[in-house]
């Protein structure tokens, strides 16, 4: 089998949620909770992709020892169930994202991920494809996937130049998380690629338009909680009935305006999920601070307000696991 037929074999499409990671209230890795999360995904939410150790799950505010074993437990827990999981690998060092692109092969994961490097930053196009090229070169069986999100990173290298002549470069080249609110950029980087790179929308609250623009699929944090809902924007939208769809994106850009008013970040963000899902994810790793509780569930009344449909599934769900 060539190399190109293993890395092409297999294709993430649709929603893909970017799992938030478990912490004990001492910070510690939670493993425990995994198995819940995966299942409370794929039967609650019908999210059967995930992203893991990305932004949402705080990658880089942990050890790759810690990395590594979260993105084996999650792989392992998701066998049998969920039909595609992308370990994110990216590092400052390149070295230390080959050891976990390495790792991901041997843990089964269906493909890697790689942000630019934010501290030394690469202040070219032919400087960053270098730098992917060697951390790809790591796992040379797995799609490898360009994780674009220049408000974390301040890389803001135009990803139409980065993707010039990848394919030479990394054969394993399958595509772009793209985590930017360029519409424009997005649609040359789309209508400029082969037709067998995929192209995963990262703006939850842009979901629409990113289809419109031709996303294949999308990596977001509130699919955690939100995922059958967005679920149904997508089937509206394949159906052609975009009134649906913009009724339903238009509900989640006012719970994430709501969000917004009590600093939506990722703490807030992860309480959330907790308070959604009755899965206690425990306190996000500083620098990032808690959430006020109260913050989380004015968010969650929100939210229930917005989509009533969805109360009484989400109620069940936290006592179950409350």
């Amino acid at each position: 089998m060539s190399t190109m037929a293993a890395v092409n074999d297999k294709k993430p499409k649709g929603l893909a949620a970017a799992t938030f990671t478990p912490l004990t209230t001492d910070g510690e890795i939670n493993l425990s909770l995994i198995g819940p999360y995966v299942d409370y995904l794929t039967q609650k939410q019908g999210v059967k992709q995930i992203f893991v150790n990305g932004t949402a799950g705080e990658g880089m505010s942990l050890t790759v020892a810690e990395r590594k074993m979260l993105a084996e437990e999650w792989c392992k827990k998701a066998k049998g169930k969920m039909d595609y999981v992308i370990v994110h690998v990216g590092c400052l060092s390149f070295r230390d994202s080959q050891e976990l692109a390495r790792h991901a092969v041997e843990i089964e994961a269906d493909a890697i991920a790689a942000i630019a490097p934010f501290f030394l930053k690469p202040n070219s196009a032919d400087a960053l494809r270098k730098f992917l090229q060697e951390v790809a070169s790591a796992a040379p069986t797995l799609p490898f996937y360009y994780y674009h999100i220049p408000s974390i990173t301040g890389v803001n290298v135009s990803v139409p130049d980065v993707l010039e002549d990848i394919g030479s470069l990394i054969p394993s080249f399958s595509g772009v998380k793209f985590s930017s609110a360029d519409l424009m950029e997005f649609g040359l980087c789309f209508s400029h690629s082969p037709p067998h790179w995929t192209f995963l929308f990262g703006v939850d609250e842009q979901l629409l338009s990113g289809l419109a623009m031709g996303a294949q699929g999308a990596v977001g944090s509130t699919y955690n909680y939100m995922g059958s809902q967005m679920n149904k924007l997508i089937a509206a939208f394949e159906n052609n009935n975009l009134e649906e769809a913009r009724r339903i994106q238009f509900k989640m850009q006012d719970l994430i305006q709501y969000a917004k008013t009590l600093g939506f970040d990722l703490g807030v963000n992860k309480q959330l999920m907790s308070e959604l899902s009755g899965l206690s994810l425990g306190p996000p790793r500083l620098p990032v601070m808690p959430c006020p509780p109260e913050h989380g569930r004015s968010i969650a009344q929100k939210f229930h307000s917005l989509f009533p449909e969805a109360s009484v599934l989400m109620q069940h769900v936290m006592g179950n696991h409350l």
